[in-house]
């Protein structure tokens, strides 16, 4: 084994980085600074560690994230394979128990012989072959470095993270389980729902705007702005009274059993952990303190001896300005031999992360090789996000989740919106397998097949 590369993070992109880069061959040495380096979102020293919701999205194929799920998966992706055997009831999403999927990725890495990990920060960019994978809590050092690198500010918006409750103090004489769409095999929904009359909305609303919030650090008050998925809930309460209720707080779709009615609005907790015992709040991210935050939270009916195990807070977030710096094959014009992966590319949510280190590890030993460095097609959602932040405006640039708005339009106009999406999720599959054939790279031909239905 003559290639060696270096992967700076043990989140997600740089977890799967390094196993795509062992699995060709290459010899990995993987930094990941916990423990010995705190965060201030992270609680374990675990690789791949969930530190917002537990949901990966939608496993539906006809839906964003569940066609990006499939292309992540059919490419040989190790965490979606350890997703999927840590997955929790949720319907039709893909959820899972936070610690055992950590568990599973982190025995994956570390028992990999071609794989050395070591636990300490890396301070400077390293001069050879690449991929920094830091993520949104990139350590002050290393952060000023890759600005040095890129020769570009580099930008701050916020990430916050919902509560945790235990389910045993959920109070199911109130709540109720129900899901919008699905059910489970019991013919029960997979969410916990605490409905909400008007006034009770209304006093929630209202104490959650006048909650005291925690205060931001120095340098986090340069640049105080949030991408839309993770804005916090007084946030949200502050564009208006009705904001919540067609928002995380959304009715539609359920019926309180007690009245036979659907309520003003409702709050859904998410299974948290393969047990059962723990369900987050969903849509719940929240700055405000943690004392109010009990409070308030336990007006909402069917919490009101609510046992929190996590509070919810609000952390800073680092991203280049990809269009920039990088290729659609994301490493940096200026450094062929350096890759970037994860949320620092401006791709959001956690598949989207995933299959940013799988691309980067491809590339990377491609580049080793002396290959081209390599892209999905642009019909597929993967290589659609690839396009976005290799050629987005630069002076407009913002982080990006898996959407159907980025994919180029299909053939022949199709006006049901649903029929539409299962036409781009065939053209995607059916355009990523001719292109995988087409590489003559046997890793990405495994167990991880192509969705039946394609």
């Amino acid at each position: 084994m003559n290639d060696s590369a270096v992967v700076i993070g043990g989140g997600l992109a740089g977890s799967e980085a390094a196993w795509q880069l062992a699995q060709r061959g290459v010899a990995v040495t993987l930094y990941e600074m916990r423990p010995k380096l705190r965060t201030g979102a992270h609680v374990s020293d675990r690789l791949a560690e969930l530190v917002c919701s537990n949901s990966l999205g939608s496993r539906l194929v006809d839906r964003a994230s569940g066609l990006l799920q499939a292309e992540t998966r059919r490419m040989g992706s190790l965490l979606l394979d350890c997703a999927g055997r840590s997955a929790v009831p949720a319907g039709g999403a893909l959820a899972v128990d936070r610690e055992a999927f950590a568990e599973e990725v982190t025995a994956a890495i570390s028992q990999h012989p071609a794989i050395r990990l070591l636990r300490e920060e890396v301070r400077e960019i390293p001069t050879g072959p690449a991929i920094v994978a830091t993520g949104p809590l990139t350590s002050p050092s290393l952060t000023q470095s890759l600005a040095r690198l890129a020769g570009e500010e580099h930008l701050y918006f916020y990430d916050a993270i919902s509560p945790i409750v235990q389910a045993e103090s959920i109070d199911m004489g109130i709540a109720f389980r129900a899901s919008r769409r699905e059910s489970d095999a019991n013919g029960l929904g997979d969410y916990i729902n605490c409905p909400l009359d008007e006034g009770e909305y209304r006093r929630f609303v209202n104490a959650l705007l006048e909650a005291d919030r925690m205060e931001l650090r120095d340098f986090e008050r340069e640049d105080p702005q949030f991408f839309e998925r993770c804005v916090p809930i007084e946030h949200l309460a502050e564009r208006g009274p009705e904001t919540l209720a067609f928002g995380p707080m959304r009715p539609v779709g359920l019926r309180d059993p007690r009245t036979g009615l659907r309520p003003h609005a409702v709050v859904q907790l998410r299974q948290d952990n393969l047990a059962g015992s723990l369900y987050n709040i969903v849509g719940f991210q929240t700055n405000i303190r943690w004392g109010a935050q009990k409070e308030i939270f336990r007006m909402i009916p069917g919490l009101a001896n609510a046992e929190f195990v996590r509070m919810g807070q609000m952390h800073r977030n680092t991203f280049l300005n990809a269009p920039a710096l990088l290729n659609a094959g994301l490493s940096l014009r200026a450094r062929p031999d350096l890759f970037i992966a994860g949320q620092l590319t401006g791709v959001e949510g956690y598949v989207g992360n995933i299959v940013t280190g799988l691309i980067a590890a491809i590339n990377l030993s491609r580049h080793l090789r002396g290959g081209e460095p390599w892209a999905p097609p642009r019909t597929t959602m993967t290589g659609s996000l690839l396009h976005y932040v290799s050629h987005a405006d630069p002076r407009e640039f913002q982080p990006m989740k898996a959407n159907f708005g980025i994919l180029p339009p299909l053939r022949t106009r199709i006006r049901r919106k649903r029929e539409r999406y299962q036409a781009y999720a065939a053209r995607a599959m059916r355009d990523l397998e001719a292109e995988l054939q087409t590489l003559g790279d046997p890793t990405l031909f495994s167990a991880q097949t192509m969705p039946s239905e394609y």
